[in-house]
């Protein structure tokens, strides 16, 4: 079977459960490796600067689409739900195992299936977690506008550059508006002519409309994380808060926090630099890093 470190620097096709996954390597085996878990409705390209500067620094960098996002397959019924999620991701940490676990580094909806993974199931599939600003508990007035960014163009797109204004409104705190180039892999081409994005509409039917009742869950799953865990979250994002932070703070004693000062919710496409310099200084030595709750303001690379 084709496994992600047989094949480094390149895209796979990643068998699980009847689909497959579009799973993509940089650097080769034997180095620290990293499998970066995107947010609902990213692909794996929402990783692809951290993923570049990682890998230049030392690590092997596996990226992946989630089921029904970019390149991989999706559910011919629709019928999507968290197990699927988590199975997938158990299924490629254990594939990347050799010579020891990955470190999840997981952003809001892959943040969510890395606590689950980490919390019920053993043996342990990681060493270590990096939680990209999400919590157990999250603000409810943060992921509905995220929500209703999502679904407000269901007839699509006319074209890249329209696609590019809307997502320019959406995220006013980027300077740059994305490029045709950076767009192809976030839309799909209808038999219509228009452009819509790459992810199955049906994910919003069932996993996300019902995801609060996920929350319960997650807590619990929480609690029994034993790994140690790096929380990176954005001082203006309107999906975790102080209160969701200490909340979780509480459940996992072992975890550091660090707040990065010019980051919304999309922390590494927000400030990447702050980003990747964190999760290196975490990766070198992760059981070191002073934990039991610790609050910490970023530490700009120089």
């Amino acid at each position: 079977m084709v496994t992600p470190h047989t094949l480094p620097d390149t895209i796979v096709r990643f068998p699980v459960a009847g689909l497959s996954l579009a799973v993509q390597t940089r650097h080769p085996a034997g180095a620290p490796t990293l499998l970066f878990a995107h947010g609902f409705g990213q692909t794996r390209g929402a990783w692809t600067g951290a993923a570049q500067a990682l890998a230049a620094a030392g690590c092997r960098c596996v990226t992946f689409d989630l089921r029904g996002h970019g390149e991989s397959d999706r559910l011919a019924d629709g019928g999507y739900h968290m197990d699927q999620f988590s199975d997938d991701m158990v299924r490629l940490a254990l594939a990347l195992a050799q010579p020891q676990p990955p470190i999840l580094v997981g952003a809001s909806m892959g943040g969510l299936l890395g606590m689950v993974v980490a919390g019920e199931v053993r043996p342990q599939p990681f060493r270590a977690l990096v939680l990209v600003d999400i919590t157990p508990r999250w603000e409810t007035a943060g992921v509905e506008r995220i929500l209703a960014f999502m679904q407000a163009h269901p007839d699509g797109f006319a074209d890249y550059a329209e696609a590019a204004e809307q997502i320019a409104a959406y995220l006013p705190q980027r300077r740059e508006r994305k490029s045709e180039e950076q767009l192809r892999p976030l839309l799909r081409e209808g038999d219509d002519g228009r452009l819509r994005w790459h992810w199955d509409p049906a994910l919003l039917a069932g996993l996300v409309h019902e995801s609060e009742r996920y929350q319960p869950r997650l807590q619990a799953a929480a609690a029994c994380i034993d790994v140690p865990v790096l929380l990176l979250s954005g001082a203006r994002s309107d999906v975790v808060s102080r209160a969701t932070v200490d909340e979780f703070l509480n459940l996992v004693p072992q975890a550091r926090h660090v707040e990065l000062a010019d980051a919304t919710h999309m922390v590494a496409g927000d400030a990447n630099d702050a980003f990747t310099h964190e999760v290196i200084r975490f990766v070198q030595n992760p059981e070191g890093m002073p934990a039991a709750g610790r609050r910490d303001a970023a530490v700009q690379p120089q």
